[in-house]
């Protein structure tokens, strides 16, 4: 692995970097902090709503949990770099401060068991481009992990792809650059929103209320669509506080909460006028309408009673 980023590179020294680091081969990371354990197991479970007992029952950990054992804490320390770090510190030392992960593709070997402790290694496959995309010119990066159980059998693998984009010069009074998609189904949602409504959609026939909005009613299968302005307020059912990657337009961290709302359904969006360590599940909201540019207008939700 290369030493610090010390300046934007050229294209030309990108691809010598991402050939370095590529021809690194497989870089073995260091052991996961902590073994595979049942609370670890027990929590993964509740979070994805997966019911299966056979994990707990085995004592085994479903696979999709390869990741989490291995996944750094912050912040990250020297020994915990990769091939991956360099490519990615150059990238964005060049301007491609932009990241959205494009492809992830996982490979199951076996179950990993309690009491194991796996360790990541990392290979660096590829860098394409610059190419021109939606979001802006940018360079596709590629790489691979696999996991190891302590006898060096592979537990899983994985796959992933990024796109690290150079994200267009600011302007004054640029559109905030996370336009919410407005299609018949959802105008009303926003037509309310600029007229500091919080409407929900309602199903004509039946009445059930449903959120976000949809073309049918999951109840009655009606296509008959009406609405009900709620009343505001609301209750935190869950958050995540959200420190990486960059998020256009947003400092953070910031806090993303699903709120539960009196009228019997839920509703995402970001939680503010608050400090992130008095954040709790439960807490009574309000929501406030926050104007992000000239034109669209976002709910978000605040401490307190509306």
């Amino acid at each position: 692995m290369t030493g610090p980023i010390t300046g934007p590179m050229t294209d030309e020294e990108l691809h010598d970097l991402a050939d370095k680091q590529a021809a690194l081969g497989e870089v073995r990371g260091t052991p996961a902090p902590d073994p595979v354990n049942v609370p670890m197991i027990r929590h993964w479970l509740a979070a994805m709503g997966d019911e299966n007992p056979v994990y707990l029952d085995r004592g085994v950990a479903p696979p999709a949990m390869a990741q989490v054992w291995t996944m750094q804490g912050l912040p990250a320390t020297a020994k915990d770099r990769s091939p991956v770090d360099d490519v990615l510190a150059a990238l964005n030392a060049a301007g491609y401060t932009g990241v959205v992960a494009t492809n992830c593709e996982q490979t199951y070997h076996r179950y990993a068991r309690l009491g194991e402790r796996l360790t990541p290694a990392t290979r660096f496959s590829g860098l394409a481009g610059p190419k021109r995309t939606a979001l802006g010119v940018g360079y596709f990066a590629t790489w691979n992990v696999i996991w190891y159980a302590e006898d060096d059998e592979p537990v899983a693998e994985m796959m992933f792809r990024v796109l690290k984009f150079r994200p267009p010069a600011k302007k004054s009074q640029e559109p905030y650059p996370l336009q919410p998609a407005v299609n018949q189904d959802t105008a009303f949602f926003w037509e309310g929103v600029r007229s500091r409504e919080l409407r929900i959609q309602s199903c004509a026939d039946c009445g059930l209320l449903r959120h976000p909005p949809g073309p049918l009613c999951p109840h009655c299968r009606s296509t008959g669509r009406s609405y009900v302005v709620a009343s505001g307020a609301g209750t935190l059912y869950s958050y995540v506080v959200h420190h990486h990657p960059p998020v256009p337009g947003r400092e953070t961290p910031f806090v993303v909460g699903v709120v539960e709302l009196p009228e019997g359904v839920r509703i995402v969006g970001n939680v503010v006028d608050c400090p992130i360590e008095e954040v709790a599940i439960g807490m009574p909201l309000r929501v406030t309408y926050r104007p992000m540019d000239d034109k669209l207008v976002l709910p978000m939700w605040a401490p307190g009673e509306p």
